[in-house]
């Protein structure tokens, strides 16, 4: 282990019993990634933590501090921070765990910030004993804040210590107050009482939570005690209005929450009701108004103590949503039934020799490779006429004269059941019967980095939701498989096993790279706004299974700022967030930070962009068709390899030049290394092994072949890649 400097920066204070068994791993995962400037000391609790800190903490970087069995966690802490001597302490149970990179990401924060600041705030994943890595909401919140001095907003953050980073010279200031074994009031009380606090919007913590019912039941006592927790808090908001109200907003939410879903004795349930009502009087801000609707109801009941009345109003609801959900289950039972009648009258029909429908991206619209080859086949299959899945709501953006249904309509199923072909780059419904004479064509939309198929299921963020055996059924349907490269051939082999026939022609979508002139890259970046001669850079970052919503890992106003009036940042958030507020829409308009989330088609912003700064992306693989400059951004790459799941280590074998900071970011787009030799040679390896079948012509391929009935052998051989010309840079477009 490396020797530690004689001031630590932070130290990471893993506190309590080894609760079933985590603390080895939580360890092994300190010891993997040891931090020069990072102790680490185990407050360990009881015997069996004590062998296991001993065993697997991380050598000279750690110490061990064993405690007697049966000591809180609010002692197991205090001593700890007692043992620390770092400039920040991060409290960490032993029951919870540090996503890979957390600490590195949590000691770089800390670096940064000024003595103003005495809390730093993370985002954290969920887990309980069925489920694992699932996001918090914390994430949104946590990226509006910033760098707040007003905690008002944040106290409607989870209140987890572990997702609190405590500055040293604060914990000692206010450790009285602030060693307890209720964690939601020591939460609450480190921003109450810090001057300053800023926050990390990215995934640095994990939260585990027991199995209720391994855990012993609350005392009465300790039921009335939540009571008690929040009138203490509300007397440190005195004289700061706006944290009181909604400090009392979270107290009320909270306490109405617990009496309706905790099974306590009636004797017990009363008491606990009388004082709650008696601190949501005492504790009502001024000129407080309760929200309207059924929350309306149970605050006025509660404020009123009228017991009796709120539990006939919970029974009344519960009889409410009971008739609601079987009138519901009843229509549809009833809609699926019609819709049954319909599709087996039309499957009678016969299939249409000249009818395709083809969708992508979950009914979006006319876009990625089913446009493109829906495009090639007007020009070469005219008498095949396309019909495209279009939801009502994107139907009124499809061009002019598009062909469409709206999934669930009499003419949709009537269509899926007589189209001799069905093109898409997600799948069809569960419900569609795949008759003899049927051709399905899967596009996909992507090289796969991440994991996908069957290969999500050991990564439970990532699969939640998925019925695998539905899945595989829906590739049971498959006849052939589009892919790119090798790679993604082996990897679609994997995570999707079936029958198909392997299409190694490249994806459609990718030909624009090798047709596009310079007349067409000036018109679209004059659509964009982008003036001659500046430099365009294109972020378009990837989904996150362990984030609630999109949050942008940039400070993309500071990053425009650096980059200067010469750069134009285009951001490009993932589709899975359309619909949500954007994050972007608070940055100020200077004409360098364009949002373009919503422009389509992508390929366009490609073409336009004179260099591409992603994550872990699929579009990377595209862009290298473009042999222009690639920068990774991997804050989070530890993270996102132990959440999701990766085929191979973008780190080792990258398009470009990497990042892991934004610091990292600005000095590689602030200077020459993100088009440097360097970077072209990565770049070359790259593009070598996954633009290996995209040279322009993917989507004659495919017409030619799965329309046309064409052979192998009379199909456009795959040009070499020394052999192809991709469309002109933007600076050699002016």
């Amino acid at each position: 282990m490396p020797e530690m400097p004689q001031t630590p920066r932070l130290s990471v204070i893993v506190h309590g019993p080894d609760t079933q068994g985590h603390l080895a791993g939580l360890l092994d995962s300190l010891a993997a990634h040891p931090l020069p400037d990072t102790e680490v000391i185990v407050a360990a609790v009881g015997d069996w933590a004590r062998a296991t800190a001993e065993a697997h903490a991380p050598g000279s970087a750690g110490a061990v501090l064993p405690l007697p069995d049966g000591t809180g966690d609010a002692a197991a802490r205090a001593a700890g921070a007692a043992r620390a001597s770092g400039d920040w302490l991060h409290f960490v149970h032993a029951k919870d765990g540090l996503p890979a990179g957390a600490p590195r990401m949590v000691a770089e924060r800390v670096a940064e910030l000024p003595d103003t600041v005495d809390v730093l705030l993370l985002d954290h994943l969920r887990s309980t004993w069925r489920t694992s890595g699932l996001p918090s909401p914390d994430g949104p919140l946590l990226a509006r804040a910033g760098r707040a001095g007003d905690c008002a907003p944040l106290l409607r953050l989870t209140p987890l210590l572990g997702t609190r980073v405590l500055r040293t010279g604060f914990w000692r200031a206010h450790e009285e107050r602030l060693t307890t074994d209720d964690e939601p009031f020591a939460a609450y009380a480190a921003l109450l009482l810090a001057d300053g606090m800023a926050c990390l919007p990215h995934i640095a913590y994990e939260d585990r939570r027991p199995r209720p019912e391994s855990l012993p039941p609350l005392t009465p006592e300790q039921r009335y005690a939540l009571v008690d927790r929040y009138e203490t808090l509300l007397d440190l908001t005195r004289d700061r209005p706006a944290a009181h109200a909604v400090l009392y907003n979270v107290m009320v939410h909270d306490l109405l929450r617990i009496f309706a879903r905790s099974a306590m004795p009636d004797p017990v349930a009363r008491e606990f009701f009388r004082r709650a009502s008696l601190a949501a009087l005492r504790r009502r801000p001024e000129g407080y108004r309760p929200p309207a609707g059924s929350e309306g109801i149970r605050r006025s009941l509660l404020e009123r103590g009228a017991y009796s009345r709120y539990r006939a109003f919970q029974a009344a609801n519960r009889t409410r949503r009971a008739a609601r959900s079987t009138l519901r289950t009843g229509k549809r039972q009833l809609g699926a039934r019609l819709r049954d009648h319909q599709y087996r009258r039309a499957l009678d029909r016969p299939v249409d020799p000249h009818l395709a429908v083809f969708a992508a991206y979950w009914n979006r619209g006319v876009t990625c490779n089913p446009a493109a080859i829906a495009a090639e086949l007007a020009k070469r299959a005219p008498q095949i006429r396309p019909v495209w899945v279009v939801t009502a709501q994107n139907a009124p953006l499809l061009p002019p004269g598009t062909d469409h249904v709206v999934p669930g309509t009499r003419r949709y199923w009537e269509v899926l059941a007589t189209a001799r072909y069905l093109v898409n780059n997600v799948n069809f419904p569960n419900a569609l019967v795949k008759r003899p004479g049927q051709i399905h064509l899967q596009t996909h939309h992507g090289t796969p980095l991440k994991r996908m198929g069957v290969d999500q299921m050991p990564f439970p963020a990532a699969a939640q939701g998925i019925d695998f055996g539905a899945l595989l059924e829906r590739v049971d349907k498959w006849d052939y498989s589009l892919s790119a490269n090798s790679h993604t051939t082996r990897m679609w082999q994997r995570a999707y096993p079936a029958r198909y026939t392997s299409l190694d022609y490249g994806y459609p979508r990718n030909d624009v790279y090798y047709k596009a002139t310079a007349q067409d890259i000036r018109a679209i970046r004059a659509r964009l706004g982008i003036q001659p001669g500046r430099r365009a850079v294109l972020y378009a970052p990837t989904h996150r299974d362990y984030e609630a919503g999109w949050t942008p890992r940039l400070d993309l106003a500071a990053l425009a700022d650096r980059l200067g009036e010469n750069t134009v940042l285009l951001v490009r958030g993932h589709y899975f967030y359309n619909g949500t507020a954007s994050p972007l829409t608070g940055l100020r308009r200077t004409g360098r930070i364009v949002d373009v989330s919503s422009y389509d088609p992508v390929e366009d912003l490609c073409l336009a962009a004179d260099v591409l700064v992603t994550d872990y992306s699929s579009i990377m693989f595209d862009y290298a068709n473009l042999d222009r400059p690639i920068v990774i951004h991997a804050d989070d790459w530890d993270t996102y390899c132990t959440t999701r799941g990766v085929y191979f280590d973008l780190l080792a074998e990258p398009p470009g030049q990497v990042s892991r900071t934004q610091q990292d970011l600005t000095e590689i787009l602030t200077t020459d290394a993100w088009r440097d030799e360097s970077a072209a040679k990565t770049r070359a390896v790259f593009r070598r092994r996954f633009c290996e079948y995209d040279d322009g012509r993917a989507a004659e391929r495919v017409v030619r072949r799965v329309f046309l009935g064409a052979g192998e052998d009379s199909l456009p051989p795959v040009l070499p890649l020394e052999d192809r010309t991709p469309a002109p840079r933007p600076e050699e477009a002016v």
